[in-house]
């Protein structure tokens, strides 16, 4: 049968070669948004750069094996190779190829390991079965046949090939490939010990999902242990599955509560008995954020922030030992972030380091030993994001943009900190560019978009920046978007008087510059993102796009404190007043955009925002009252004490020592003062900000008289997108209100 996204291609290619257009008069729909797909970009891939840096590897479809070939393309001939075959992903006794989720080579590149029929944990899909495709003569295993079906975690071959370490229900294995003999490398998880993986919110938060590392020479594993005793549990409830309700416990620790307490060991890979380095401090009230071994050594480099986030001690572990020596502490005076950019220089003598010690987020250069710290990215410029660091080149590539905030290039800059910053992007396209470099900084795959380009990636040379191949232009997307006549976002410079903030409008499509608009403000505002990109996006852009042909001016405001590459202290100025100063940076911005345009009436003037930006649009309904009279509050923290530790205390502080912050810095403290028409939206079963500040707002409101709507969505998550029509029936259900209201 065929698919509703390939029986639109047919009609379209049907049209197009008649000569006819695909539509004509076509209007942009919630329905082909969220239900037909319609307007979803393409992508390419994933692609893996092969360790010669000659080619690349990519899954291809085979109609015949009915699954995916993994396939190298050449860079310079173009010439295609069937690495390995669907039909050689044929488990014994069935008829179907595995479906790739995720696959590795062994280091020889005779193995390869394949991750499939995956289940989600938190936010993404890491745990499922594992299977072993030997190359040289075809067999194909599947590895932990003893444990139960899909709950084996972050398999990765040992140095040599030969065997393959992986994390099941908490434990950590080592099984022999050929014999298929697994040893137990820790016995004692379950319950409230975790080996080898992580609890919610050392995920959620730090970012860490795989807790277990084989040293160099294969013979030991390094690994994390969370002991969660003592860690509040907050129950979910779920009411829509079954006659009675069923509790579902999460581990999650609140502002100010009990951590799980984290510790690193080392055991042999054979098995035996862990040993445990001794980091000083509280494992309870520090973060053993980061760890790994330093290439080609018996040492670890571990990581430890405090828990107020403002100090991060790097210590150098000897696994044979167990001594520690703290090589470098970087300390800030508001909070700091974990960066990925570390990479072992001349022969393993210097090591790369990210930091904001100038004001600037920059890499550096260290000695081993901490001592000797130079300046690799120089200039009053923020380095967004590491690419590559190509140490005999002697560049390190990355992405930043001096000029414009909305905007990302690449640049590189010499690794002996020599010279100018040099621009690689080429000038004339304007917008955000990615890039996945070759190891040898010969070739990339360059993605590039901007607010009216959807995504267009292509292989290139990048020392000239020249296209060798087109991999994906979206044109026929391209065509889709031109269709509907949209007015493009206009971005804007609002200067509100101690600093000019950067933000974007999009006007109806019969805009008529002598009626008077209502204007809707999508807010985010906190340090972990920022809404005001030259960036293609099908989500939220073109439901912005739908709700401003409906008659509104649609706009967005990057407020101080915002992620975007401004420098220290514009991110930073924020500290420990979330909620505060972001919402009054946004309200005068919102006051200066409707005086200096006349089309929008200051007096119907609304908020939405998700998350971070739910609670924004709740400060900016209570507290700046006189600016916005109507607001959309989805999936929001109401009281922030409710939300986990390590986000709020390392923008906030500790509860005890920021008493005022936290109250004032809470939307459930101002909900009295709520004088406009107030939506809020959340999931029942939201992990991540609970359902909980949902009813203790509501509570408030009801307490103070304040009449409001409410829309629950049983059994979604943060995202709220779970079960049949969910998306489609809550952009309805904004957009009568909005109708309705504003």
């Amino acid at each position: 049968m065929l698919t509703r996204y390939f029986r639109q291609m047919l009609l379209f290619i049907a049209f197009t070669s008649a000569g006819v257009s695909y539509s004509q008069n076509k209007k942009l729909t919630l329905e082909d948004i969220y239900t037909n797909n319609l307007y979803r970009a393409k992508g390419f891939g994933p692609i893996r750069w092969m360790k010669d840096n000659k080619g690349y590897s990519t899954l291809e479809f085979n109609s015949a094996a009915k699954g995916n070939d993994i396939v190298r393309y050449d860079v310079a001939t173009g010439t295609k190779k069937v690495l390995v075959s669907a039909s050689q992903l044929i488990p014994a006794g069935t008829d179907k190829p595995l479906a790739i989720a995720d696959y590795n080579w062994s280091s020889d590149n005779t193995k390869l390991l394949v991750f499939t029929n995956t289940r989600k944990v938190w936010r993404l899909n890491t745990r499922g079965d594992y299977w072993v495709l030997n190359l040289t003569d075809g067999k194909l295993t599947q590895l932990g046949k003893t444990m139960e079906e899909a709950t084996l975690m972050f398999a990765k071959f040992s140095p040599d090939g030969n065997r393959v370490g992986y994390v099941s229900k908490q434990n950590i294995y080592v099984e022999d490939i050929s014999s298929a003999t697994i040893t137990p490398i820790t016995t004692d998880g379950g319950d409230a010990i975790i080996n080898g993986t992580f609890d919610w919110v050392y995920e959620e938060e730090l970012g860490d999902r795989d807790g277990f590392r084989w040293s160099p020479d294969g013979k030991n594993i390094a690994y994390w242990q969370s002991d969660t005793k003592g860690v509040g549990t907050f129950y979910m409830i779920d009411n829509v599955d079954s006659n009675y309700s069923r509790p579902i416990p999460l581990p999650y620790p609140k502002v100010g509560t009990t951590n799980s307490a984290v510790k690193v060991g080392v055991v042999a890979a054979t098995g035996g008995a862990t040993k445990w380095f001794t980091v000083p401090g509280d494992p309870r009230n520090n973060y053993l954020a980061r760890m790994d071994f330093i290439p080609g050594s018996n040492e670890v480099m571990i990581q430890q922030l405090n828990r107020l986030q403002n100090t991060n001690k790097v210590w150098i572990g000897n696994i044979q030992t167990m001594a520690l020596d703290n090589i470098v502490t970087e300390i800030d005076s508001a909070y700091l972030d974990i960066h990925d950019n570390i990479v072992w220089l001349d022969n393993m003598k210097y090591f790369t380091w990210t930091s904001e010690k100038d004001g600037w987020l920059h890499l550096y250069k260290v000695s081993r030993d901490g001592k000797d710290m130079k300046l690799i990215t120089k200039g009053d410029f923020d380095v967004v994001s590491i690419n590559c660091i190509d140490p005999i080149g002697g560049y390190v590539y990355y992405i930043t943009s001096p000029d414009n905030f909305t905007q990302r290039y690449l640049y590189r800059s010499r690794l002996d900190g020599k010279g100018d910053a040099e621009r690689v992007s080429p000038a004339g396209m304007p917008g955000q560019h990615s890039y996945q470099i070759s190891a040898d900084a010969k070739y990339a795959i360059h993605n590039f978009e901007n607010s009216t380009t959807p995504r267009r990636i292509s292989l290139i040379d990048l020392a000239t920046h020249k296209e060798i191949k087109l991999l994906e232009d979206n044109a026929i997307l391209k065509g889709r978007i031109n269709e509907l006549g949209l007015h493009p976002k206009e971005f804007l410079k609002v200067d509100i008087g101690d600093v000019v903030l950067d933000a974007w409008m999009i006007k109806p499509i019969d805009f008529d510059p002598n009626k008077k608009y209502p204007m809707i403000v999508h807010v985010y505002g906190e340090p972990a993102g920022s809404t005001v990109q030259d960036n293609w996006s099908t989500g939220d852009n073109l439901w912005h796009q739908y709700m401003a042909n409906q008659g509104y001016i649609i706009a967005s405001i990057d407020n101080r404190g915002t992620n975007v590459p401004r420098g220290r202290t514009f991110r930073k100025c924020i500290y420990r007043q979330i909620g505060l100063l972001a919402a009054d940076y946004q309200s005068k911005a919102a006051r200066k955009i409707t005086s200096t345009y006349s089309f929008i009436d200051e007096k119907r003037i609304g908020i939405w925002g998700w998350s971070g930006g739910g609670q924004m649009t709740l400060h900016c309904m209570f507290r700046h009252a006189d600016v916005y009279k109507t607001g959309i509050a989805v999936s929001f923290v109401a009281l922030q004490t409710l939300y986990d530790n390590i986000y709020q205390e390392r923008y906030m502080g500790l509860p005890n020592d920021n008493v005022e912050g936290y109250r004032e810095g809470s939307p459930l403290t101002h909900a009295k003062k709520l004088e406009g028409n107030l939506m809020i939206i959340h999931g029942t079963a939201d992990d991540n900000v609970h359902y909980q500040n949902f009813e203790m707002l509501a509570n408030e409101l009801i307490k103070y008289n304040k009449l409001f709507t409410m829309m629950s969505y049983p059994m979604r998550d943060h995202g709220i997108s779970q079960r049949e029509n969910t998306t489609l029936h809550m952009r309805r259900t904004m957009e009568k209100f909005w109708k309705t209201n504003l």
